[in-house]
């Protein structure tokens, strides 16, 4: 049997007997659709208003959209022109892309993916950076004090790659000015091991500079005709492979 919706409910009938002025039928009706309408309104407000897109700050190793689109990879800086500024970029739709002509469709997915990974602070090699100078960075080795690598019960004082400002020395520059880098190590008395990393001449430090790719995903390469056509490519491979077998007396 079906079951029917009361048209008030008990705390609306309660209203209706227990107020000092009591309400008739007609003006508890109207309150309870009053209070529906503003309710629907209320949560309508709420679901239909999307969030603005997040834009981030830009970074002193990615200053502004040519060096990010550069970075990235995959011919990207091709389009840095019709991106006039870093609010843009980072609020860009995939269609307003395709309007402005980044092809192809995976193109743009790539440029969003790695936007997104730039709002939630996923940099690539280098993206820590602090000090930067015309898209070049300054790597030095920092030992660590004497008393306490001692404390560590260690005989080699350990040893660490930092970022000082350009033009300046090691010695010169305080605790504050030095910044430790992500994906570098020491190796041997003070060579920098690491991605993109220039020895300088002196032997001592080496250089970052922005390089076109440095951030980029490589595609990997299809082998006998990607995973979609590998069983019939083979397959094709050892009809031939017996057929040449067949003309050589072999079979």
């Amino acid at each position: 049997m079906a079951s029917i919706k009361p048209l008030l409910r008990s705390q609306h009938l309660r209203g209706v007997f227990s107020s000092p002025s009591p309400l008739s039928l007609s003006q508890v009706l109207l309150q309870q659709s009053s209070i529906r309408s503003n309710s629907n309104t209320t949560r309508s407000a709420s679901t239909s208003a999307p969030k603005p897109p997040q834009v981030p700050p830009p970074t002193p190793f990615v200053p502004d959209v040519p060096t990010f689109l550069t970075v990235i990879g995959r011919n990207l800086k091709q389009h840095a022109s019709k991106i006039p500024d870093w609010e843009t970029l980072f609020t860009l739709t995939s269609e307003e892309l395709r309007e402005l002509g980044v092809e192809p469709p995976r193109s743009r997915k790539y440029l969003l993916r790695w936007r997104q990974r730039f709002r939630e602070g996923q940099y690539g090699i280098g993206g820590d950076l602090l000090h930067v100078e015309d898209g070049v960075a300054q790597l030095r080795v920092l030992e660590a004090d004497a008393a306490a690598a001692a404390s560590r019960e260690t005989t080699t004082p350990r040893k660490y790659v930092v970022n000082i400002p350009s033009g300046r020395a090691l010695k010169d520059c305080g605790p504050a000015e030095l910044s430790r880098v992500r994906g570098y190590h020491v190796e041997g008395a003070k060579n920098i091991v690491g991605p993109y990393a220039l020895p300088l001449k002196d032997g001592e430090g080496a250089r970052i500079a922005v390089t076109e790719g440095m951030w980029e995903d490589r595609l990997g390469y299809k082998i006998d005709g990607g995973e979609r056509r590998r069983t019939e490519i083979r397959y094709k491979k050892r009809i031939a492979e017996r057929r040449e077998a067949r003309e050589r007396g072999e079979l």
